[in-house]
């Protein structure tokens, strides 16, 4: 994870043609397979909420609003991310064919440094981006 504390900088190599990856990012019920249900098109402008378990004790009612902000087809995804309380942010994925598959990089930005509650879930989400969502869009991908 990056040393910036405004962000989440993450890649993982996915041995899978980035048209397939793209699938994995933009299939709405391949989405909620990985990440979480939703209502996602990849349109510009189409705004979809993410679902998921609230968390009280942060305040997290369990609902992600997102919107498209950026579609470049199998290269470029870049959506914004709020609760409408505490978070927002922007996550962007960019392919990158590499050999025989796809390096997949993550931007998870806009977290406040000087925000204690923030800086928590950036350390939460960072490990959560790499233990848990890499690993199943892999295992997505590879049941395809």
């Amino acid at each position: 994870m990056s040393d910036d504390l405004r962000s989440i900088r993450l890649d993982q190599f996915l041995g899978h043609a980035p048209a397939k990856v793209w699938r994995a990012l933009t299939e709405p019920e391949l989405v909620a397979r990985w990440l979480m249900p939703n209502d996602f098109s990849p349109q510009v402008g189409h705004r979809f909420t993410f679902t998921t378990t609230p968390v009280k004790q942060t305040g997290f009612e369990g609902i992600v609003y997102c919107e498209v902000l950026e579609l470049e087809p199998e290269k470029l995804l870049k959506i914004s991310w709020s609760d409408r309380k505490h978070a927002d942010w922007t996550v962007t994925w960019r392919l990158e064919p590499e050999g025989t598959g796809t390096r997949l990089f993550l931007d998870h930005e806009g977290f406040d440094p000087d925000d204690a509650m923030q800086q928590m879930a950036r350390k939460i989400m960072g490990g959560g981006w790499r233990s848990m969502h890499f690993a199943a869009i892999g295992k997505v991908l590879d049941e395809l």
